[in-house]
């Protein structure tokens, strides 16, 4: 039995606010030891869709790679990738539907590198979903000082010609933001 991460940010709420439909070709980056982003995507954009699991640790997307062939899932593709390397995810410039960072960005020495290869990552009229942190000093979870500072990330969403398409709540310890490319 995988453990899905729902408890702490809803998957399907994610994708419900990432407007996911069959047949999209779609990444989540950094998408952790469950996948918890990752098998209910594959679900919802059926056979004609591609899910990339982009992690930077190969025993994650090697979890990944067995629980997708035990399950079924040939829309799975690992990809082991540093996403704070411009140009070093191995996936098509200008080809994703959609790109997703969950709990990802806080990681970062800087986050707009990582946004920055998502942004080379999607098409236009493409979303870039980024749920994270908003609590601190809690047992779990970043340490003061590491939260994503979402204002900066919505200054930089703006300055390459993304829209704020939606800002939520995701339970008590996470916020998300939904932001639309259009050049």
């Amino acid at each position: 039995m995988y453990h899905s991460g729902n408890q702490l940010v809803d998957s399907h709420l994610v994708l419900e606010k990432a407007h996911v439909r069959p047949g999209m070709h779609m990444a989540d980056l950094g998408c952790g030891r469950t996948g918890h982003i990752v098998f209910p995507a594959a679900a919802a954009i059926g056979e004609q869709g591609v899910v990339y699991a982009v992690d930077i640790m190969k025993d994650v997307l090697e979890n990944i790679n067995k629980r997708a062939g035990l399950e079924g899932f040939l829309n799975i593709h690992t990809v082991w990738a540093d996403i704070e390397r411009q140009g070093a995810v191995a996936i098509p410039e200008k080809s994703l539907d959609l790109a997703i960072f969950v709990n990802s960005l806080f990681h970062a020495k800087d986050a707009s590198t990582m946004l920055n290869e998502a942004n080379r990552l999607l098409k236009d009229k493409a979303r870039l979903v980024i749920v994270d942190w908003k609590a601190q000093g809690l047992p779990f979870g970043p340490r003061a000082g590491e939260l994503l500072d979402f204002n900066q990330a919505k200054s930089w969403a703006i300055a390459h010609n993304f829209i704020i398409q939606d800002e939520f709540d995701m339970g008590q310890y996470h916020r998300g933001v939904v932001l639309y490319k259009h050049e």
